[in-house]
């Protein structure tokens, strides 16, 4: 099932973290659940039936390549 949140949502969702970067929507890999991935810190924040968990517990880890989420 693809995240569909409307524009309007993820315009005022934040990263619950101290940068709270503005949030996107990354489609599923294989084997992992659809999720909104932090601009800033890379964090990815689940989608579970089309609500976002956006706590820090439940987020996972950035991507591995730097860079790969507009950081400098």
């Amino acid at each position: 099932m693809a995240v569909a949140l409307e524009s309007t949502l993820l315009e005022i969702l934040a990263c619950p973290a101290p940068d709270h970067g503005a949030l996107r929507v990354e489609a599923a890999g294989a084997g992992r659940e659809e999720h909104l991935r932090c601009t800033e810190c890379g964090r990815g924040y689940p989608v579970r039936d089309g609500i976002p968990v956006l706590l820090l517990d439940e987020a996972v880890d950035g991507p591995e390549e730097p860079g790969a989420t507009g950081e400098r």
